[in-house]
C-alpha cells in the first residue's frame, strides 16, 4: 500500500489502528499468543512485543492465534497478489483458488514451472509459509463460514472445506480460533438463511463506490444469467461441483457487501466467494490508487468525483472473452442482446428450473468450441474469431486461469484471427484482474481524454485499469447531465 513498509512504520498503523492495513499484514503479540489485524479495538500491545506477518497463514505457522475480538481471518484480501506477475504472485493467486486441495503441491509447482522445493522456498521467504499452510488458511476460512452461517452437520463442514477428516477439522479449528467448532456455531453471530442458501459479508477497504460498480454490471447484465433490480445484482455461477446463483448488494453498516449464494454443492463455497471478490475488486487499495492518480490534472477532478472507484473483474474469464468477442464493434445494449441469444441456444439451464429471470448458466468454451459460427446471428468473419478463441480456451493453448502468466495469455489471444488489442486488453483488465491495463483504442477512453488522448499513460501505473474506469464514468457522468 503506496511501497514497503518497516516494521516501524507498520506498528505506527496498528497504534492508530487504521483499517486501511486490514489484510496487507498481521499483528502477533508474543506474550499473549494472539495474532491481530492492524485495526483490532484491543489495547495496543508494547512495541517489544510485537511481531509482524504478511500473511495469516505466516501467523498461525509461528504458533499465533486468531484474535477472538477483531477475527483477522475475515479481512480484505491483499491487493498485492493481482498486482505481481511474478512466480510468488501467480502461486497466491493460484492457492487461492485451491489448486492445492484439488492437484497437491506437486501440480501447483509444475502450473508455475518451478520445484515443489523452490516453489517452498520462495513461498516461504516472501510470505512467511509454505503452499500447505497457505492452502490450511483458506481452509479454516471457508469451515468458520459454513460454521457460522448455516447448520450443516461438522463432518459436512469438514470434508466441504477441504479437510482429510474430521479429527484434522477439529485440531485444525481449535488451533487456529481457540474454539471448537461446536463452540462457534453456539456463539455465531450471522443469523441463517434459508436451506441451501448461505448469506455472508465480504470485506472490503472504504471508500468504494459500490452502487456505480453494480450499475455498471447490470448494465451489461445478459438476459437469462444475469439481472440487476433495485440495486441488487443477481447472476448464475459454473462451479466444479454444479452451478450456482448468487445475490449481491450493499450491506447494512459499512465495510461489506452482503452476499447470498445458492449452491449445489456447498464444496463450492470457497470458490464462489474468490470469485465474487475478484468481480467486485474488493480485495483493492483505494487509498494506493488515490496516491497516484489523486495528483493528476486531468485525473484528480474524476478521483475526487468518484471515490473509491473499483475495476470490476468477472467470475468466468472464458465468459469473458466470449462477450467481449460479441461486443467487438456494437454498442453495449446489443451485445447484451447477442450474449442473450447465445445463452439461449448453447447455455446449460439451470437443474433446479428458473430463478427469478436466472435461467441459464454461460455456455463452456468446450460447447461453443463446436458451434458453426456461420450460425451464430453475427458475422461470420467474427463468429469464426468466437469459436476460435474458445477452441483455444477449451484445448488449453490460451490459458485464462487464476495462475496463468498475464503477458503470455494477451499474446496467445492476439495470435488468432479476429482478437485485437482491444479484445485481448480487455480480457486481460477484467477476466484476469490485472489493475494496470489501459485501453488505449476504445472509443470512449479517447472521447473522455479529447485532446490529450496522446499523452503518456506510464504516470499512471500501475492502476492503469482504474484510469479505463475512471473516464468511462466520466462519459457516463456527461450524458447523464445532457439527458
Amino acid at each position: 500500500m503506496g511501497g514497503v513498509m518497516d516494521d516501524d512504520q507498520r506498528y505506527r498503523a496498528v497504534h492508530s489502528r487504521d483499517a486501511r492495513f486490514d489484510g496487507v499484514f498481521y499483528t502477533a503479540v508474543r506474550t499473549t499468543g494472539i495474532y491481530c489485524r492492524p485495526s483490532c479495538p484491543a489495547v495496543t500491545p508494547k512495541r517489544a512485543n510485537t511481531r509482524f506477518y504478511p500473511t495469516a497463514a505466516a501467523a498461525q505457522e509461528a504458533g499465533f492465534r486468531a484474535c477472538k475480538r477483531c477475527r483477522p481471518d475475515l479481512t480484505p484480501g491483499s491487493p498485492e497478489w493481482n498486482l505481481r506477475a511474478d512466480v510468488v504472485g501467480r502461486a497466491m493467486r493460484l492457492i487461492q483458488d485451491g489448486a492445492v486441495d484439488r492437484g497437491g503441491v506437486g501440480a501447483l509447482a509444475s502450473a508455475v514451472g518451478y520445484s515443489e522445493r523452490q516453489l517452498n522456498r520462495l513461498l516461504t521467504a516472501e510470505v512467511g509459509a509454505g503452499p500447505l499452510a497457505l492452502a490450511r488458511t483458506e481452509r479454516v476460512q471457508t469451515a468458520r463460514v459454513l460454521v457460522e452461517t448455516t447448520d450443516m452437520p461438522m463432518a459436512d463442514v469438514a470434508f466441504a472445506s477441504g479437510f482429510a477428516s474430521v479429527r484434522q477439522f477439529n485440531e485444525t479449528m481449535r488451533a487456529v480460533f481457540d474454539r471448537s467448532p461446536t463452540e462457534m456455531r453456539a456463539m455465531r453471530r450471522t443469523p441463517v438463511g434459508e436451506p441451501g442458501t448461505v448469506t455472508l459479508r465480504l470485506p472490503y477497504r472504504e471508500p468504494i463506490d459500490l452502487a456505480r460498480m453494480l450499475r455498471f454490471l447490470g448494465d451489461r447484465a445478459v438476459p437469462g444469467v444475469e439481472e440487476y433490480r433495485d440495486g441488487v445484482y443477481r447472476r448464475t455461477l459454473s462451479l466444479p461441483h454444479g452451478p450456482a446463483t448468487v445475490e449481491l448488494s450493499e450491506g447494512t453498516g459499512s465495510g461489506h457487501v452482503l452476499c447470498r449464494l445458492r449452491l449445489s454443492e456447498s464444496r463450492d463455497l470457497a470458490d464462489a466467494v474468490r470469485r465474487c471478490r475478484r468481480l467486485l475488486d474488493l480485495d483493492a487499495d483505494p487509498r494506493a490508487v488515490t496516491e497516484v492518480l489523486g495528483g493528476d490534472p486531468l485525473l484528480g477532478p474524476m478521483v475526487a468525483e468518484h471515490p473509491g472507484m473499483r475495476s470490476p473483474g468477472h467470475v468466468d474469464p472464458a465468459e469473458l472473452a466470449v462477450r467481449a468477442v460479441l461486443g467487438q464493434q456494437v454498442s453495449v445494449r446489443a451485445a447484451r442482446t447477442l450474449a442473450g441469444r447465445l445463452v439461449e441456444r448453447f447455455g446449460e439451464p439451470l437443474s433446479t428450473g428458473p430463478d427469478g429471470g436466472l435461467t441459464h448458466v454461460f455456455p463452456s468454451p468446450d460447447v461453443l468450441a463446436d458451434a458453426d459460427p456461420t450460425d451464430l446471428s453475427i458475422p461470420v468473419a467474427r463468429g469464426r474469431a468466437l469459436v476460435g478463441l474458445a477452441g483455444a480456451i477449451a484445448s488449453g493453448r490460451v490459458d485464462l486461469g487464476p495462475g496463468c502468466d498475464r503477458d503470455e495469455a494477451e499474446r496467445s489471444m492476439m495470435e488468432l484471427r479476429g482478437i485485437g488489442p482491444w479484445t485481448a486488453g480487455y480480457v486481460r483488465m477484467r477476466g484476469l484482474g490485472d489493475p494496470d491495463v489501459f485501453l488505449h483504442g476504445d472509443l470512449g477512453v479517447q472521447q473522455a481524454l479529447g485532446a490529450g488522448g496522446g499523452r503518456d499513460t506510464l504516470a499512471w501505473s500501475p492502476w492503469r485499469s482504474y484510469v479505463t474506469h475512471l473516464l468511462w464514468a466520466s462519459l457516463v457522468r456527461t450524458r447523464e447531465e445532457l439527458a
